[in-house]
């Protein structure tokens, strides 16, 4: 697994304990955060995915924003995802999830890091479904 840049020591220790393979890699002027055999829920045509994410060079003050997918996540029942578009990471097309934090959830320098993101991420795919009313 590739490591061109160095990750905070509190997203290291989480992705250690989070168990799945992940490389850091530098595209252009973007760094990007690659996490394989990430879990998506049911519901979905994939169960397991790449996720990707987009790191500033001032994180871990300046926020993590949305999530990149690999291979394109669908919903199983047919009906649509909204907010997302392609996007070229690593030679490959992703899906970008346009999700952002709200004004009653804002990044929290110092406290936010990779793993409070990722629990966003998992809530973002599930309420997927509830906003659907499933």
């Amino acid at each position: 697994m590739r490591r061109e840049f160095e990750l905070p020591e509190a997203d290291r220790e989480f992705l250690a304990a989070y168990g799945r393979p992940w490389e850091t890699i530098v595209q252009g002027s973007s760094r990007w955060l690659l996490i394989q055999e990430f879990r998506a829920p049911p519901g979905y045509d994939h169960s397991v995915v790449t996720a990707a994410f987009q790191i500033e060079q001032n994180y871990p003050d300046t926020q993590l924003d949305m999530v990149w997918f690999y291979p394109h996540l669908s919903r199983s029942d047919g009906k649509e995802i909204k907010n997302l578009s392609k996007h070229q990471v690593d030679g490959k097309e992703f899906q970008r999830w346009s999700r952002h934090r709200t004004e009653q959830n804002k990044w929290r320098s110092g406290e936010d890091y990779l793993g409070t993101h990722l629990a966003l991420v998992d809530e973002w795919l599930l309420r997927e479904f509830r906003r659907n009313g499933q």
